[in-house]
């Protein structure tokens, strides 16, 4: 069988696979139009893909359209998992009340940018300067109640499981859990029922790759996103090899027969 892939770092090793670079689709429809399966296209790709020449793509179309920003996810959470979902409102520039915001929220609150990633255009807004700051540089505005939390868990679910779970704490005083912004690894003690409210919502969602981020609060779990495009650090820290989960998932697929079932082994 046939793969093609628009993103080779995230097929290292994968057997039978082709690569072309997202701006030369148009140049590459041969291969792609004879391919079995389309590995991380770019979202610009996707409709073309699915719909114009129906081609079976990883992630799936669902786990791209809810993950492709913070509004995305944080409606759907809103609507299928309430309980489980930072309060949080969504509105416009045009639209936004500082003082409805301030007597909803208070000081500090949270406030996102809708497209970023790795802590990027997350910011912990203290007092109105800073929100107005925020709004005058942002056209569409994403506040979020502030949770009491020093770490979160990231989750990863692959294909139709999860894959991998560890705690990500933020330096002292820091606001940012993410490792990018030097927070730090524990893969101790996450709880079962963190894994288990991501597995359920993949599967209610139908979201097969994606990296959930969740938090405990008295007892309660809240999710504050998922990103499609996640970081493979602390998973290849415990050994897991992502590639070999997705190959493994899509040699399942009953239309797909590969021509070496085989995961190659690491050398």
């Amino acid at each position: 069988m046939r793969i093609v892939t628009f993103n080779p770092f995230r097929t290292l090793g994968m057997p039978n696979v082709t690569y072309i670079k997202p701006e030369n689709m148009l140049m590459e429809m041969d291969k792609i139009k004879e391919a079995d399966y389309i590995l991380f296209p770019e979202y610009w790709q996707v409709n073309t893909l699915v719909y114009g020449l129906k081609k079976k793509i990883f992630p799936n179309i669902s786990t791209y359209q809810l993950g492709h920003n913070k509004v995305e996810t944080t409606r759907v959470l809103q609507a299928i998992f309430p309980k489980n979902i930072p309060y949080t409102q969504i509105t416009s520039k045009d639209r936004i009340n500082i003082e409805t915001i301030e007597e909803e929220f208070g000081y500090p609150l949270v406030a996102k940018e809708i497209k970023s990633s790795m802590g990027r255009g997350v910011f912990l807004v203290e007092n109105r300067e800073e929100l107005k700051s925020y709004i005058e540089t942002n056209e569409s505005i994403y506040i979020q109640e502030k949770l009491p939390i020093d770490r979160d868990i990231r989750i990863v679910y692959v294909g139709d499981k999860v894959i991998g779970a560890y705690w990500r704490i933020a330096g002292e005083g820091q606001f940012h859990n993410n490792i990018a912004k030097g927070a730090t690894y524990d893969y101790d003690n996450v709880p079962k029922e963190a894994i288990e409210l991501v597995e359920n919502v993949a599967k209610e969602l139908n979201i097969n790759h994606a990296g959930f981020d969740v938090v405990v609060v008295d007892n309660r779990l809240y999710i504050l996103e998922y990103n499609v495009m996640f970081g493979n650090e602390g998973l290849r820290n415990m050994g897991i090899s992502v590639e070999k989960y997705i190959y493994e998932y899509i040699s399942r697929d009953p239309d797909f027969t590969p021509i070496n079932p085989t995961f190659p082994r690491a050398s």
